[in-house]
């Protein structure tokens, strides 16, 4: 028999009714995680014969141009859409000036060449950056009182960004955090033929303690020793700073923006989302994965979930692509049924 209270209070909207049955809450799901959101972060060496594990982030290696193909088809049968690569070079021809990077037969080239000559329907992204090839782990020119020199650095970076793309590069990536860079780029490419080359950048990238076991992985962290980059990447409670950087980045010719680290700057993600209305990346960094592999391989969380749920914050918080060493394990769950 069914009861009536006609005198009872009672909550006219219960918005638990949406939640009862799997599909009334797909049905009104706001954020979807896709395999197409993700971008797979790739560490090469001018080696051979070497997939070399990472201190610090377990699944991640470094591979050598002759094992790369096979991680390669790896991830095209994975069905991510693009990597991003970081070099990493011996320490006895990095120097002050960085003159590896503007090499066009470097590793980066060498492997954008590679890839796109096996692979040629994956995406391609190469960091633009100096800190891999400098002597002392910084990503520019470094004067005599130890200032980062922005435009000298400009330089060099337009002439390593023109050099990926020659080489076959899709997108480029410059993660310096230089004043005008990106105007550098952009005219570096228009001048140069490469006016479809797309420019994702490092509009938003912290001073960040989180970044330690990237830069093991790309052997600049001996290099930078106690010395920091908070000269030219923004302080960690900033966030308007943040907005401006992405607006400029924006003005002088990028195609996207990106916010950098991820879990702990999605209020950072969300405000230039909402306020710019551009493509607009966000990297789940190497600090990020090593604490969530470190707690899950203790059994203090189910890695799967947590993964997952980390991901779709990305989206919900407005990320259009995420670039994640979660990703190749990401896109499998994905894709699972």
């Amino acid at each position: 028999m069914t009861r009536v209270f006609s005198n009872r209070s009672f909550p006219a909207t219960r918005l638990r009714r949406m939640r009862k049955n799997a599909f009334s809450r797909l049905l009104v799901q706001e954020s979807l995680l896709t395999i197409n959101d993700l971008i797979l972060p790739v560490f090469i060496c001018d080696e051979s014969n070497m997939a070399c594990a990472i201190l610090g982030m377990p699944g991640v290696h470094r591979y050598s141009l002759d094992k790369l193909m096979f991680y390669m088809e790896k991830v095209v049968h994975s069905g991510i859409l693009a990597v991003e690569l970081f070099p990493n070079i011996d320490d006895n021809t990095k120097d002050a000036l960085a003159s590896q990077a503007l090499r066009d037969d470097g590793v980066v080239c060498r492997a954008v060449k590679l890839i796109k000559s096996n692979f040629p329907e994956l995406g391609v992204m190469t960091d633009v950056a100096l800190d891999p090839y400098t002597s002392n782990g910084q990503d520019g020119i470094v004067d005599s009182d130890g200032y980062v020199v922005n435009d000298i650095t400009n330089d060099i970076l337009a002439k390593q960004a023109l050099n990926h793309v020659a080489a076959g590069a899709d997108m480029v990536s410059p993660s310096d955090m230089m004043d005008g860079r990106v105007g550098c780029i952009r005219s570096a490419f228009e001048d140069n033929g490469f006016c479809d080359a797309i420019i994702v950048a490092h509009s938003a990238k912290y001073a960040s303690s989180l970044y330690s076991p990237f830069r093991r992985a790309v052997g600049s962290l001996g290099n930078l020793g106690p010395s920091t980059k908070e000269t030219y990447q923004i302080d960690p409670s900033n966030i308007s700073e943040a907005l401006n950087e992405a607006s400029l980045d924006i003005a002088e010719g990028a195609d996207a923006v990106l916010v950098k680290p991820g879990m702990p700057y999605l209020d950072v993600l969300y405000a230039i989302k909402n306020t710019l209305n551009v493509p607009t990346f966000v990297y789940n960094v190497s600090g990020e994965y090593a604490m969530v592999k470190a707690a899950s391989m203790s059994g203090a969380i189910d890695e799967k979930s947590v993964v997952l749920e980390i991901l779709l914050s990305f989206k919900r918080a407005g990320a259009d692509v995420i670039i994640s060493y979660h990703a190749l394990e990401a896109a499998k769950w994905l894709t699972a049924g």
